[in-house]
């Protein structure tokens, strides 16, 4: 199949593996941001076939595992609620609130529906006018697009009885966060692929020259993965630091035009807590104030809710690339996708999910 067979070749990849480690002469950590990408490495071992000098640090780019424990119990609430149907992506409904997940909302009663999309969500509005439907709407720039084209057909037809609780979050901003932390060990990044083919990569060339260090956008295939490592090391060893675009059949540097007037209608920019790691200023989006009827934290006075983080799960650490997953004590443990403390673990993406389906057995034998 067209870019998933071809850019998997063994063959390839091995020549790839080969030219990073002729090049690789010092120790290099290097963030990969996407949690498709933590999955793509874990699965195919890429990690364990690179030189021992180069470490890929596992980055906060789930937007499972990045939304907050507050946000989680904002939506307990409102699901739980009479007269509410709650709409979410199937990956939201096992990740743990601070007593209980959505899934034991459902079987209490709750009327949760797991939709492929949020116009679904806005179909079942229309089709129950006499019920409030509320769409969960999380992720980073790769799903917001959808999100805000949802809330602008609302407001066109009309539909009142429909809004979105938003927990939106960008890239950018988190990277600035992880390289100002007085425990960053990170010297690259691999940007995630998706977010640049909506957003483009113009934010990125300030983050290189403030911070020198390389960022380059790549993919989620083998292949794509180790050019994207091949470049990054390059850079790394001649002592540069430029943003590369090791993924062009899918981004431009402008991005998607249609889809960023969306998004800039829509939304506005505003200071976004991320689960384990707290507020980053100007991190994430809102609903701007010609869309503000359809926030459903307001329409269902949930702002008020706060929660603390398990003192158990370490999730924080591994979204910030200092630990590994099975460094926890609780991994494979206390903590298994069945019964998961965290949403590291329960998100497909997750980099504790990755790490238990494809490193268990090995790391317990360590």
């Amino acid at each position: 199949m067209k870019y998933l067979d071809e850019f998997s070749d063994p063959q390839l990849a091995g020549k790839l593996i080969e030219e990073i480690k002729a090049v690789t002469t010092r120790r290099w950590s290097i963030m990969e941001v996407c949690g498709g990408q933590t999955h793509s490495i874990i699965r195919h071992g890429i990690d364990q076939l690179l030189p021992d000098e180069i470490e890929m640090i596992h980055g906060p780019g789930c937007p499972v595992c990045v939304t907050p424990l507050e946000i989680i119990d904002k939506a307990m609430e409102i699901a739980s609620r009479p007269g509410v149907i709650f709409c979410s992506f199937g990956d939201m409904l096992r990740v743990p609130g601070s007593d209980k997940d959505l899934f034991r909302v459902k079987s209490e009663g709750g009327d949760v529906r797991v939709v492929y999309s949020p116009l679904d969500a806005l179909t079942i509005a229309r089709d129950n006018p006499d019920r409030q439907v509320v769409f969960f709407g999380i992720g980073f720039e790769t799903t917001a697009p959808a999100n805000a084209m949802t809330v602008y057909q609302a407001k066109r037809l009309g539909v009142e009885n429909f809004s979105l609780l938003v927990s939106h979050v960008l890239v950018p901003p988190a990277i600035a966060a992880i390289m100002e932390s007085p425990t960053c060990r990170v010297q690259a990044f691999l940007a995630a692929g998706h977010v640049c083919s909506v957003m483009g990569t113009e934010e990125y060339p300030s983050l290189c020259e403030k911070y020198e260090i390389p960022i380059v956008v790549t993919g989620f295939e083998p292949l794509d993965i180790l050019e994207g490592i091949r470049r990054t090391v390059l850079q790394l060893e001649s002592g540069r630091h430029e943003l590369e675009n090791a993924y062009p059949r899918a981004v431009r540097a402008e991005g998607n035009a249609a889809a960023r007037r969306m998004l800039t209608d829509v939304f506005e920019v505003t200071d976004r807590g991320w689960r384990g790691i707290g507020t980053i200023p100007d991190s994430g989006w809102q609903l701007s104030p010609g869309y503000r009827d359809y926030d459903a934290e307001h329409r269902f006075a949930v702002t008020g809710i706060h929660t603390a983080e398990s003192a158990v799960c370490r999730s924080g650490e591994v979204l910030q690339g200092l630990i590994k997953p099975h460094e926890c004590a609780a991994f494979g443990t206390l903590c298994t996708p069945r019964n998961p403390l965290g949403a590291t673990m329960v998100s497909s993406e997750g980099a504790c999910a990755a790490y238990y389906l494809y490193r268990r057995l090995e790391v317990s034998h360590a």
